[in-house]
């Protein structure tokens, strides 16, 4: 069944198009990764899908349903864990989650039992009482998941829920967000941490320019690109080198200097050139430290996609 279906999708800001005709499928049960530069439309995508921000023209079915004509019933089954943290700092834990919950029509005993479920979810039942200023990052994202599935949706948009907290936390989301898709949940997950993308996502669809621009399983994407190489060089000293002599070589792709004096090289895999690299460098009187070919991945697929990697 497919849970989301756009198609043609624009939103403008004035003179900005933020999202550009985008067409998008996600089935039932699927933990569909969302993946894109800073302004791709990522964002902008997810609030026109919620219902937050109008859309300029297109069409969106959720749950096989316009989601025009059945708003409200549409957004009960949706839950929103939002790329900054939406907390009321004087209420508690369980007043926050009660509060967001009762939002969807729960009433009572009911609502009481939805808030502590969902605190004892996120592992936050013994902090009911506290209030979030007293918790770590980690934890506020925590709570801020908790609001969001205390109602129990049958979709839930994810953007950016790791951002900026410790190992341990990120640790215990992720096992939470393959729980969530274990017990029948959908979920639309976007982040800055690729590995987590190929930890949870079965189905990937990166945009920029408001466009999506590839789509597949980690394997089809990955797929996309396997007529290139990757090599990575460490040398001596990266501010010597010609970098555009050296993106003139036959087969160079992208070249790219990141820490620690290393150079990232793309080339086409049918072009031997590693001897010119090396001579070209030698020629400029850089010592090369240490070589290695790359495994291709989706960071790999993502750089040569958008010319950019995804914290940039």
């Amino acid at each position: 069944m497919k849970i989301v279906e756009i198609e043609q999708l624009t939103k403008k800001f004035e003179k900005n198009i933020a999202v550009d005709n985008l067409d998008l499928t996600i089935e039932q049960g699927q933990i569909f990764g969302l993946l894109g530069p800073n302004g791709a439309g990522k964002s902008t995508t997810i609030s026109v899908l919620c219902g937050l921000l109008k859309k300029n023209s297109g069409q969106i079915r959720l749950f096989g349903e316009e989601q025009e004509s059945h708003s409200l019933e549409i957004k009960q089954r949706i839950g929103l864990v939002p790329q900054d943290i939406a907390l009321y700092s004087d209420l508690s834990a369980f007043e926050n989650v009660r509060f967001f919950a009762g939002l969807y029509g729960i009433r009572g005993k009911e609502l009481d039992a939805a808030a502590n479920t969902a605190l004892e979810f996120v592992g936050l039942a013994d902090k009911a009482k506290d209030k979030p200023g007293t918790f770590s990052g980690g934890m506020k994202r925590r709570l801020n998941i908790a609001c969001a599935i205390a109602h129990k949706p049958e979709l839930i948009i994810m953007d950016e829920p790791t951002v900026g907290i410790d190992p341990q936390s990120r640790n215990y989301i992720l096992k939470s967000i393959k729980k969530l898709n274990a017990s029948g949940c959908t979920i639309i997950y976007t982040s800055h941490y690729m590995e987590e993308v190929e930890e949870l996502c079965d189905y990937i669809s990166i945009i920029d320019h408001g466009k999506v621009i590839a789509e597949g399983t980690k394997e089809q994407l990955v797929s996309l690109v396997s007529d290139r190489k990757e090599m990575r060089l460490v040398v001596d000293d990266a501010s010597k080198i010609d970098l555009e002599a050296l993106r003139a070589i036959s087969g160079i792709l992208l070249v790219e200097v990141t820490e620690g004096n290393a150079l990232n090289i793309t080339s086409n895999s049918e072009v031997n050139n590693l001897n010119a690299v090396l001579d070209m460098l030698i020629g400029q009187s850089v010592e090369v430290m240490e070589m290695n070919q790359q495994t291709l991945n989706l960071e790999t697929v993502f750089l040569n996609l958008t010319g950019r990697k995804l914290r940039d």
